[in-house]
């Protein structure tokens, strides 16, 4: 079915067609721009959303709850949203778009060649009809004038009164009109023939080779509206599975959020370390000294309820509870002094009126503000010593072609860099051994990590202002902890900062620490012997040459009590003859390990 053979006469409706189709493809189009200007204004508004919603700097402390962990995990998908979103508005713009455009001006130019061959064909035929009507006149014409001169002829030829010259007139002029007559036919009869076949050639050839033409053209303005619906589904459906993705991250996101998590991390930020105030003793003021006055307990703030918001407390504020503290604990100005010089004398303050150590936290902050640290420190000491040792290879490389550079340029920076890694290092010592101190002065009896540090004779200890650690005996009624200490891993034997903090009695590695006013108290505390990791058997032997290490011999066997944690030694334990157990520190890459399962 073609439209040049079923439509032969419907020039103008075919037109008229055509023309619409191509006003429809133009309207998908205008419909697929304003689909991508929605699409890239959502975006966009995503995109503004998730920045206006992205946790501010001060709110980074928070990011450790599963909660603040799941909105920002929702808010990354609701970016990568945007971004698919954006991927469809360009895909749209750059291939569906363009497509339609381009289609819809050729198909614009093509049904005008084709419209104007046709004006052209029509045109033709026309005037060769207005031919065959004329040369059909003419014969019309001339054939009414050869049978009026022949009429004439055959009057004059029966009247007797006109002479011979007469009739022979009129007879030629019937000839004359007859031959025009004959003419005219032959004209006509000729431009009938031209009429026809050329009509048979408009009609049969000619112009429905332009309407089909203008079929095809009808025809790819269909197929291409077809395609580039398709196509612009096809492009949705490109980035669904990523879009779904994103669906799963944001469930994923939800299901992450755990509030007994939540809960125990609020301890963990919370916690002060201290235990709750014992119980007010009862004053007999009938055995009291008539002349002393009784002093009051009631007024005295526990230490411990001094942790404020995030765990802290100001220079000015922790200097103004310490007042009140030992204002309530010691009458006389001259004591409180002593101690207050004492505490100053302890440590200095940073800029941000800490003290270095922390010791002005309670003990679980005070361990974590010292982990942290740390960890910044060594941090820093890596990116110092890769940057060193660039600098090294580069004068080496200098050093060894002098084309490609001046070993001397570099010998400042390497200079500079050493410095400046000297003393990364040692206020990395430093912490490391404010940590090991706090780590061997404080048990934090509610925290898992500090199992290794409970007694096991149900003693608890209390932390005097000096930071020691006592056994508490039932009659001491002074149990009041201060501002240092807390818990952490121990330091390696090669740092020099002191022996591990959960060394067993007869080890000969404990420590005393003096009294801030003078005195001094040893104390010794057992505890609770770790459970062994594995065995070891050492592969060379090894001489112990810094305090915390322990000699083995090659082939001995120990027991694994604490993994490598990265600094290159092992603690090991092994039985003794004399007082049970031997603990410390031996290199890594001198044993073989064996761990449980």
């Amino acid at each position: 079915m073609s439209w040049g053979t079923e439509l032969w006469d419907q020039y103008d409706n075919l037109s008229i067609h055509t023309n619409k189709g191509i006003e429809v493809l133009d309207k998908y189009a205008n419909f697929l721009r304003d689909r991508v200007a929605i699409e890239t204004e959502y975006a966009g508004k995503l995109r503004r959303l998730v920045k206006n919603y992205q946790p501010k700097k001060k709110e980074e402390e928070d990011n450790e709850f599963t909660s603040r962990q799941a909105f920002r995990n929702l808010l990354k998908e609701v970016g990568d949203l945007a971004g698919q979103r954006e991927v469809v508005s360009e895909t749209l713009q750059t291939q569906i778009i363009h497509g339609v455009t381009v289609l819809s001006k050729t198909l614009r130019e093509d049904r005008k060649k084709c419209l104007t061959d046709g004006t052209m064909l029509q045109q033709t035929l026309s005037a060769q009809l207005s031919a065959l009507e004329r040369a059909k006149r003419n014969y019309d014409k001339a054939y009414r004038d050869s049978e009026k001169a022949v009429e004439n002829y055959k009057k004059a030829d029966m009247d007797l009164n006109l002479s011979r010259a007469e009739v022979e007139r009129y007879k030629n002029i019937m000839t004359s009109k007859i031959q025009q007559s004959d003419d005219a036919k032959n004209e006509y009869a000729n431009q009938l023939q031209k009429t026809n076949n050329l009509q048979q050639q408009h009609y049969g050839i000619l112009l429905p080779a332009v309407f089909n033409r203008l079929q095809e053209l009808d025809e790819k303005r269909t197929r291409g509206i077809r395609e580039f619906i398709i196509g612009a589904a096809d492009v949705e459906s490109s980035v669904a599975p990523i879009i779904a993705r994103c669906m799963e991250g944001i469930v994923k996101a939800g299901e992450s959020i755990n509030e007994k998590e939540d809960s125990l991390k609020v301890i963990e930020r919370y916690q002060s370390g201290f235990t709750p105030p014992t119980d007010i003793p009862f004053e007999d003021l009938s055995k009291m000294d008539p002349g002393v006055a009784p002093q009051s307990n009631y007024s005295s703030v526990p230490y411990n309820h001094l942790t404020i918001k995030g765990g802290t407390l100001t220079a000015a504020k922790l200097k103004k509870a310490r007042g009140g503290i030992l204002n309530s604990i010691f009458g006389s100005n001259k004591q409180r002094q002593i101690i207050e010089a004492c505490i100053t004398m302890k440590n200095s303050l940073t800029a941000d009126g800490q003290k270095e150590d922390f010791s002005d936290l309670p003990p679980n902050q005070q361990r974590k503000k010292l982990q942290a640290k740390i960890a910044e420190l060594q941090h820093k000491v890596d990116q110092e010593t890769n940057t060193r040792d660039g600098l090294m290879k580069m004068k080496i490389v200098y050093e060894a072609n002098s084309s490609l550079g001046n070993p001397m340029t570099v010998e400042g920076q390497l200079n500079e860099s050493e410095h400046e890694l000297d003393k990364l290092k040692m206020s990395l010592k430093k912490y490391q051994g404010f940590l090991d101190k706090a780590n061997q002065l404080q048990v934090a009896n509610n925290s898992p990590q500090s199992n290794r540090n409970q007694l096991q004779n149900g003693h608890r200890t209390s932390r005097h202002s000096n930071g020691s650690a006592s056994a508490d005996d039932h009659h001491d009624a002074d149990d009041q902890p201060d501002d240092a200490g807390s818990l952490s891993s121990s330091a390696s034997p090669e740092s020099g900062l002191g022996t591990s903090h959960t060394s067993l009695p007869g080890s000969g590695q404990g420590s005393a620490n003096e009294n801030p006013i003078g005195e001094e108290t040893s104390y010794e505390a057992e505890v609770e012997m770790l459970q062994p990791l594995g065995t070891c058997r050492a592969l060379y032997p090894f001489e112990a040459t810094s305090e915390g290490s322990i000699p083995m011999s090659e082939g001995e066997e120990l027991q694994v009590i604490e993994n490598d944690q990265g600094d290159g030694w092992t603690r090991v334990r092994r039985a003794n003859n004399t007082n049970g157990w031997d603990e410390g520190f031996v290199p890594t890459s001198y044993i073989e390990c064996t761990l449980f399962a």
